[in-house]
């Protein structure tokens, strides 16, 4: 803990936050070039702010004990609001992540149950051989030679999930599927002003005409599968007991339904783009920060090399990796996959002295959150520490929300986190990794919070 008192902090790349609240213009052309630049100063250090706008009536929390209560006590009082649903649904569909009320829940009944630890941790092996896959091809590329980060992680979290949700490929080449999820994220995740005042889905939106390649790739790639694994489980033979299988037998245990075609695919374009990316991108922002503090790499290394020493990574190793676990921790505190969450009011609610209307967006911004002065100490600083157990035991559970909380709490934590450590400690022990000179980190906010531009890092190679 002296060491990282006494090292000076590394301060990652951050918008800086305004002084004053835009004027409409001004705050609609951020809000779709990157919405991490409509922030305030207040933002980060009021718990509370309510007011009126361009998007409604609108109240940002960034008090824990109000955040418990939207997400949790209350929850049932809240859904997605409507400019969440315009944005995401078109790509979507009516998966998890969008669908609400009765179908929500038939849903989330019935794949919860695909996602216990036990067949977590039967995933392993298909994510270690990824990793290993990842630095094999590094370890025959020259020393010093450049590789994009931001690709690189793309590509091991989209090798990952062809393992275990379509454990028999996707038939296409991988690079296409990650140029299609970049383009998905990039057209749809420009907030469009069609969708901030609520237009007929008839009005054309931009983003939307520039995404639909992407689409219409998504909607042809899920079918393919379904239609693929459907017929092998219709001629008895032996199918690979992935995520496709166990949502093509899954069934809601109050009603016995399964889901339907629609439901799978929509579920499985979630995993593909929201599962994958959001990992991808806690990947990328984590090695990032190690390469811009050589205390930590030097830490991170040390533990790497003294638990995993030079056999395979194996599950008993993942409690060990307490330092990795905690880089990928602050990572996503810095950098959370999901900046930003919502949800409209249905009905009036006090909380305490606090009331809010019905039909209010109720605002919670993890980006905001986890850098908010009251609730953070050196909040825009790089230190890993705070989350080893000492420190992590006094941060408030709704403080820190880099998966969502309550009944619509990500449903895949615990598959991300249990990949992105296996990757993280696989790549660390493998090589070191130095950011090109001069490169310009910018974070950037379309839907994820990924690296505008990449991250061009050169690569050394470590003896193990």
């Amino acid at each position: 803990m002296t060491d990282a008192l006494d090292a000076p902090l590394f301060r990652p790349p951050a918008p800086e936050p305004l002084q004053e609240a835009p004027g409409l213009l001004s705050f609609l052309l951020a809000l779709r070039r990157n919405p991490l630049t409509t922030w305030t100063a207040r933002h980060f250090e009021e718990r509370i702010i309510s007011g009126s706008g361009a998007l409604g009536r609108i109240t940002v929390v960034n008090d824990p004990e109000v955040i418990r209560h939207v997400l949790v006590d209350n929850a049932a009082n809240y859904r997605k609001d409507d400019l969440q649903l315009r944005v995401l649904a078109p790509g979507l569909g009516r998966g998890l992540l969008t669908a609400e009320g009765e179908e929500w829940k038939l849903q989330r009944r019935t794949i919860a149950p695909l996602f216990p630890p036990r067949i977590v941790a039967g995933f392993f092996p298909a994510m270690v051989e990824s990793a290993e896959r990842l630095v094999r091809r590094w370890r025959r590329r020259p020393e010093g030679r450049e590789v994009d980060i931001s690709l690189e992680m793309t590509r091991v979290t989209l090798d990952v999930l062809e393992r275990t949700i379509f454990s028999k490929g996707v038939a296409r080449d991988p690079d296409a599927l990650g140029r299609a999820i970049t383009r998905y994220f990039e057209g749809l995740g420009r907030i469009d002003p069609v969708d901030i005042f609520g237009l007929p889905d008839w009005v054309p939106r931009i983003g939307r005409w520039r995404a639909r390649p992407a689409i219409r790739f998504f909607e042809e790639l899920v079918n393919e599968l379904i239609q693929t694994r459907k017929a092998l489980l219709r001629r008895g033979e032996s199918a690979p007991r992935d995520l496709l299988t166990l949502l093509l037998e899954a069934a809601d245990p109050e009603t016995g339904k399964g889901l339907s075609d629609l439901e799978v695919g929509a579920n499985i374009v979630t995993f593909i783009g929201a599962g994958h990316e959001t990992t991808a991108n806690a990947l990328s922002w984590s090695i990032y920060l190690i390469s811009q503090d050589e205390r930590v790499r030097r830490r991170i290394e040390e533990e790497v090399d003294a638990v995993l020493g030079k056999g395979p990574i194996e599950p008993r190793h993942l409690d060990r990796l307490i330092y990795t676990r905690a880089v990928l921790d602050e990572a996503m505190r810095l950098y959370p996959p999901a900046p930003f969450l919502s949800r409209a009011a249905i009905e009036d609610d006090r909380i305490g002295d606090l009331t809010i209307a019905a039909g209010t967006v109720v605002t919670i911004a993890p980006y905001v959150l986890h850098r908010h002065r009251t609730l953070w100490d050196e909040p825009d600083a790089f230190r890993p520490e705070r989350f080893l157990p000492d420190e992590k035991a006094g941060i408030d559970r709704f403080a820190y929300l880099p998966f969502g909380a309550g009944p619509r709490v990500c449903i895949g934590a615990t598959f991300a986190l249990q990949e992105a450590v296996i990757v993280l400690a696989t790549v660390v022990r493998a090589v070191r990794l130095d950011l090109r000179e001069g490169h310009q980190v910018t974070p950037l906010h379309r839907i994820t919070l990924r690296p505008h531009g990449g991250l061009p890092m050169r690569l050394t190679h470590r003896s193990i």
